[in-house]
């Protein structure tokens, strides 16, 4: 995948190891407040918190659209985090997730999406002081326009560098690092929009995608 390494040029990187995680809200109120919203379409709640779940590098995309299997699949904003040329830099992604399968697997369903992933990366260790600041955002057009969907600062996520310890990645390795709570329950869009905004700076990491779905064919 090509990234735009914050100025410093662009790479293309190989990716080695891909790692979704979940349940990463640093409050536990936050943490029981995802799983109630999933249990609310039939998701079990989890065995742990946080958990990791491994997943194809493949599915990582920087496609504008994604096709998908039938109408019950939604996207998350999360900050990823991508390890090149020896350090940590920090990214914006969506967790795109089969809803009807997560239902039946947690697992299952996070592999059988694409996870489109912006083309823009900053240095992690640039950004120690300011971290948990940083505002992330998520919209989905539902027909009618853009709707705020997803809103916080990373303060609401644990920290992202204990995420990397617990589940450390290797060179080329990214994750997924977790993600807020929606406004107005998990739902299916035909477009979502996610942003990663950095106040201090005045700039952001941003993306937008289509989603496609297929037929279900029995």
């Amino acid at each position: 995948m090509r990234f735009d390494l914050d100025g410093a040029g662009e790479a293309d990187i190989a990716l080695t190891k891909a790692v979704v995680a979940g349940w990463t809200a640093r409050d536990p109120a936050q943490v029981a407040h995802h799983i109630a919203e999933l249990a609310a379409i039939g998701v079990a709640a989890p065995s742990a918190t946080p958990l990791f779940y491994r997943v194809a590098p493949g599915l990582l995309t920087q496609a504008d659209e994604i096709a998908v299997l039938g109408g019950r699949t939604s996207g998350e904003a999360e900050p990823m985090l991508l390890r090149h040329g020896g350090a940590l830099w920090l990214g914006l992604a969506s967790d795109h997730t089969d809803r009807a399968l997560e239902a039946w697997s947690v697992a299952h369903s996070k592999q059988v999406c694409a996870k489109p992933v912006a083309r823009a990366l900053w240095p992690l260790a640039a950004l120690a002081g300011r971290l948990d600041a940083l505002m992330l955002r998520s919209w989905i057009d539902e027909g009618a326009g853009w709707t705020l969907y997803q809103e916080g600062p990373l303060a609401l996520i644990r920290p992202l560098l204990a995420l990397e310890a617990a589940c450390p990645l290797p060179e080329g390795g990214a994750m997924l690092c977790g993600t807020l709570g929606t406004i107005g329950g998990v739902r299916p869009a035909a477009r979502f929009r996610m942003a990663l905004r950095d106040e201090a700076e005045g700039r952001e990491i941003a993306a937008e995608y289509r989603i496609a779905p297929l037929p279900v064919v029995v």
